[in-house]
């Protein structure tokens, strides 16, 4: 049996940090509920040259945007960037989003990539959240989704996760939790384990692994 895919989009300048959480326990399943099945991480771009993160680390995608198929498909990433301010960039990885969520498949974007979201009008029937709602409003003179706005770091409508860039660690576990791939005392020892940093933290992370 083949494994679902985590669909990641790399881009030119992509805020590497903001998806690190989510990517390491993803790949790593070490936290993962016994049963949960693994999940691929793979990443796209919109062409096959290596991109450079905004952190500066080099990546080789795997896949063109074309090969994204919804039948593998466990999530759609879409990491932050200052290039989402830019109308028009990004297509495909916004038409690519469009279409997970038309197939009720899971979407996580977080901080600029909530913004483009906004403006493809993918906001306005989800509760959801962004770097800061007047920003959004700005950026987005068509968006129709305010009184839909949270301010919170990370939220869930559905399958739509969006986050502020601020919040990297509610972004995961939001995404840990939409995909139930862990328990969900394991997600919240995870959680307070890396915002807390706490020894208590770390042993309520290993006791929930052996429940």
């Amino acid at each position: 049996m083949h494994r679902k895919i985590a669909y990641v989009y790399a881009f030119e300048g992509m805020a590497d940090w903001e998806i690190g959480y989510l990517t390491a326990e993803l790949a790593s399943a070490r936290y993962f509920r016994t049963g949960a099945e693994r999940i691929d991480v793979k990443t796209f771009s919109a062409g096959r040259e290596p991109v450079v993160t905004m952190g500066g680390l080099r990546i080789i995608p795997d896949l063109t945007p074309d090969s994204v198929q919804t039948d593998t498909a466990a999530l759609l990433v879409l990491p932050g960037g200052d290039s989402w301010m830019d109308a028009g960039a990004h297509a495909e990885a916004l038409g690519l989003a469009r279409r997970f969520l038309q197939a009720d498949l899971p979407v996580a974007a977080i901080c600029g990539a909530t913004i483009a979201l906004g403006r493809e009008g993918l906001l306005d029937e989800r509760a959801h959240t962004s770097n800061n709602l007047e920003f959004l409003k700005q950026l987005c003179p068509l968006y129709r989704g305010e009184a839909l706005y949270r301010e919170y770091g990370a939220v869930t409508d559905r399958d739509l996760v969006t986050a502020s860039g601020l919040a990297p660690l509610e972004f995961a576990r939001e995404v840990f939790k939409l995909l139930d791939v862990m328990s969900s005392a394991t997600s919240e020892a995870w959680y307070d384990l890396n915002r807390n940093r706490s020894p208590e933290s770390y042993f309520a992370l290993m006791a929930s692994l052996e429940a």
